[in-house]
């Protein structure tokens, strides 16, 4: 459909990360290098951010950087028990059958921390959606995950991610334990009208197509309506360059996102 008629090899505003499609902010930057230099430090990092900023794609770019020596443990969903938890932690680490029992799985967990150490690889733990969580017990085996040292190093690191409230969670006095162990805190800024706009041009480009698609005022509008939310702002793309095909439009102009606008809910 509107690929042929704009000239692109690829949809330019999919909904999964892909790393051909990394735009980075000046907080985006700043946030990657400091999750970086966490994760070789062996620490316990905290990033968060609105829904649709990039926390998710920020750890997948993490991933490709880190390279052959980093073995990561995703856990999209941690809305579960302590002693799941730990299970799913062991699956990350490749314990082929972990036990049943506490005490087992964390000698099991602490066996393979100092194997991985020895290999010379460091394990990092990712929870995404971590205002989910809802047992302190979940919070308490994430900083007992960091007790287990050689060489007075870490042999996990760990980066928790979450909306604004995952903030206020762990200012409640029972976390204090586990906020004392995070060395890093950085929250992700929406992007601003500048940079909504080479943030367009720049999947266009990378799908394929010519820079300069959105008008200015189509820009504006964009912006006004996504709050410079990367995920807002693909789903109004997406939606506008529809509309444009639909109306044979060489280019995207304000009037096209005013259509949007009533069409797409936010």
């Amino acid at each position: 459909m509107y690929k042929e008629y704009f000239g692109l090899k690829e949809k330019p505003f999919g909904k999964t990360p892909d790393p051909r499609f990394l735009f980075l902010s000046k907080g985006h930057e700043e946030a990657l290098a400091r999750l970086e230099y966490a994760v070789e430090e062996r620490e316990i990092a905290l990033l968060t951010g609105d829904v649709g900023c990039g926390k998710t794609t920020l750890s997948r770019a993490l991933m490709d950087r880190c390279g052959a020596g980093y073995r990561f443990i995703m856990i999209f969903n941690p809305r579960m028990g302590a002693l799941e938890f730990l299970r799913t932690v062991a699956h990350g680490l490749e314990i082929e059958q972990p036990a049943r029992t506490k005490d087992d799985l964390l000698r099991q967990i602490t066996g393979r921390l100092y194997d991985l150490y020895r290999d010379n690889l460091c394990p990092v733990l990712v929870i995404d959606e971590a205002q989910t969580i809802t047992e302190l017990e979940v919070f308490d085996e994430i900083r007992l995950l960091t007790n287990y040292q050689m060489d007075d190093h870490n042999l996990i690191s760990v980066l928790i991610m979450g909306q604004p409230e995952l903030r206020s969670l762990l200012r409640y006095q029972p976390m204090e334990p586990l906020r004392q162990r995070i060395s890093l805190h950085f929250h992700l800024q929406p992007l601003s009208l500048e940079e909504t706009m080479e943030y367009l041009d720049f999947r266009i480009v990378a799908s394929g197509g010519v820079a300069g698609l959105f008008t200015p005022d189509a820009l504006q509008a964009m912006y006004e309506l996504s709050e410079g939310v990367p995920r807002r702002i693909n789903t109004i793309a997406t939606n506008a360059l529809l509309v444009a095909y639909g109306n044979d439009a060489a280019v995207i102009d304000a009037a096209i996102i005013q259509e949007v606008r009533d069409e797409v809910t936010l």
